[in-house]
């Protein structure tokens, strides 16, 4: 009986414990002994453990990280409001950033024209967003009131402020050359002149710092594209060889005429003497014979004397194609060359309205050469021998061609030749 109570109330020792406790405090001798309080036993004793100076050591430590994150907290909450909300500019500024620029020196001329308010501030914003090393150079127009992530992410996108250059078709490599080099906004020097032909002329458009060199790069690119798609697409029957062969004939063709619809029966006639083994008999071959890249002085007119010019690129005096392009050919006139009207012309000159009268036969280009002369005063044949290569600085007008005449019948099996009208 006595070991079921010990299991039901515990040990002996535990119920004498138990005991002593509840009868621990002495009961009062007084009245007024009654009314005091009890008196609260100690608290237990720290571990010693708790105690150690490790301990103390890491609690402060987690303390201050504790605090350090909640600071940081705040502090990135705060900072995100400010990099993010409109900026202290009142009105448009424009702001040019170097090559090479690093992002200090990038906040410090921010800082300096006003477009933002701390420097530290975006740059840390720009770390958090890890785009320091994507900010490019340019000049940037800043929004009145850009906020600073606006102007971070204008640089990342190099969103700057945008100029172009035109290249005519038609110029040769170095009067393209010469054009960048004239540019103001352009920076660099350019090494070497780029082989005629190898750049397709067009409008471009850059930045601040650009170099010129970068503009070429962007010329042959495009020009290499542009060749491959159309040579592509030409002709099944062109009696071209190679897509060299196109730009060489296309370059003739810029500078026979300004005019977008006669390209292509230009081009005609070209080929169609090609097929015949007829020189092509181009003005602006002699041109290129006698002046090379640096183009005709506006001045010079060309003679008839100048059509016997000692060069391989004379086609009154050598046969099938010239061995280079003498100019850049725009899209359109590869695209002629590519594509030529389907006639039978073998002839052409002005027509004294801006463009060119094309002919078939031998006979009908002689009249129109005659009307040639009525509209010349009279001049003739020699006049058409004589007149100049309007093309050839670049400009849009159509040029006026020496006329080509009926070729004679070739002698001990030679190709047909094409004679001049007065010979």
């Amino acid at each position: 009986m006595s070991d079921i109570r010990r299991d039901r109330y515990g040990s002996d020792s535990d119920i004498l414990s138990a005991r002593l406790s509840s009868s621990s405090r002495a009961a009062p001798k007084s009245p007024t002994e009654m009314l005091q309080p009890e008196v609260v036993p100690p608290p237990p004793q720290r571990s010693r453990a708790v105690r150690h100076p490790l301990v103390i050591f890491l609690n402060f430590v987690l303390t201050l990280v504790i605090v350090a994150v909640i600071a940081g907290g705040a502090w990135l909450f705060i900072g995100r409001m400010q990099f993010n909300k409109p900026g202290a500019l009142d009105q448009a500024r424009t702001v040019s950033i170097d090559r090479g620029t690093s992002l200090g020196a990038i906040a410090d001329i921010l800082t300096r024209e006003g477009a933002i308010t701390s420097k530290w501030l975006f740059m840390a914003g720009v770390w958090m967003e890890r785009e320091q090393n994507n900010l490019k150079a340019g000049e940037y127009l800043i929004p009145a009131h850009a906020s600073m992530r606006d102007i971070m992410e204008a640089m990342v996108g190099g969103k700057g402020i945008l100029y172009s250059i035109s290249v005519p078709e038609g110029l040769t490599s170095q009067q393209i050359v010469d054009r960048l080099n004239a540019d103001p906004v352009l920076v660099g020097d350019i090494s070497e002149v780029p082989p005629e032909g190898s750049l397709l002329p067009e409008t471009y458009k850059f930045t601040r710092g650009d170099t010129r060199e970068n503009i070429l790069s962007r010329m042959r690119r495009d020009r290499d594209r542009t060749l491959t798609d159309i040579w592509n697409r030409r002709a099944s029957d062109s009696p071209l060889k190679s897509a060299e062969e196109l730009v060489v004939l296309a370059s003739i063709v810029e500078k026979e005429t300004g005019i977008a619809d006669e390209r292509s029966r230009v081009a005609a006639v070209f080929i169609n003497r090609l097929r015949l083994n007829m020189r092509l008999q181009s003005d602006p071959t002699v041109v290129y014979a006698k002046f090379g890249g640096k183009g005709k002085p506006s001045d010079y007119t060309l003679s008839k004397d100048d059509l016997s010019t000692d060069s391989p690129y004379n086609t009154y005096t050598n046969g099938g194609l010239p061995p280079g392009p003498i100019a850049n050919p725009g899209r359109a006139s590869l695209e002629a060359v590519a594509n030529p009207s389907r006639t039978r012309d073998l002839y052409f000159v002005a027509d004294g309205s801006g463009g060119h009268a094309f002919a078939e036969t031998y006979e009908d280009h002689l009249r129109n050469v005659a009307r040639w002369r009525q509209v010349n005063g009279g001049n003739g044949g020699a006049a058409a021998a004589d007149a100049p290569d309007a093309a050839d600085d670049g400009d849009a007008a159509p040029a006026a061609p020496v006329p080509v005449a009926k070729p004679k019948p070739a002698a001990s099996g030679d190709a047909p030749m094409a004679l001049q009208p007065d010979q």
